[in-house]
């Protein structure tokens, strides 16, 4: 399995909002929510990861990509973000870039255990991380389907052993309850940003 990487880019001046989570914590969910709200604004964009899982699979909207395949786009130097996780490789184009260097907002679904590859890529980095109560966690990876009552302790107790270092920009939104509040919540945040890059340009 191929490891983590990250690739410098040139300094952006906009901002990368990585979302991260543990499953079942419904980081999907909640940015398909901001990208209803957000469909108008030409400065955010949504990054489509290009993910070793076939496109029939469910989940995201993402590209799907053989082992061979997405190798020889990390060859290509066609990601400026790769990293593995539960047996699949997940990438974030380089093509994020050219959004950042106008100034914009990029959005993605990322990894908690990335995060440091995606501080190295990006300098101007907010990490939104979404957490959920255990009982709440537990009943979505059930409905999912996809996994064993072992897998899904096993899940449990990384959720509950991992938080998020210090030195990352970060913002914690609890998804326990309505889609709403939660989405809002992030909703508020991104616009909130989104006005610090205006007045910064």
């Amino acid at each position: 399995m191929a490891d983590s990487t990250s690739r410098p880019a040139l300094t952006p001046i906009g901002t990368m909002v990585v979302v991260v989570g543990p499953s079942g914590a419904g980081k999907d969910t909640l940015i398909d929510y901001i990208r209803r709200a957000l469909s108008d604004r030409t400065d955010v964009h949504f990054v489509q990861r290009t993910i070793t899982r076939p496109a029939e699979a469910g989940g995201e909207d993402h590209v799907p990509a053989t082992e061979a395949e997405f190798l020889a786009l990390r060859s290509a130097g066609h990601f400026c973000v790769d990293w593995p996780a539960h047996g699949l490789l997940y990438g974030i184009p380089t093509a994020v870039c050219d959004v950042l260097q106008r100034g914009g907002l990029a959005i993605a679904n990322g990894s908690r255990s990335a995060l440091p590859h995606f501080a190295a890529a990006f300098p101007k980095l907010l990490v939104v991380n979404i957490v959920a109560t255990p009982d709440v966690l537990a009943e979505r990876l059930k409905a999912r389907g996809r996994e064993t009552e072992t897998d899904i302790a096993a899940r449990l107790r990384r959720s509950e052993e991992f938080t998020i270092p210090s030195s990352y920009a970060c913002v914690t939104i609890d998804n326990s309850g309505d889609l709403t509040d939660a989405g809002d919540a992030l909703l508020s945040v991104l616009t909130g940003l989104s006005r610090k890059e205006e007045a910064a340009s």
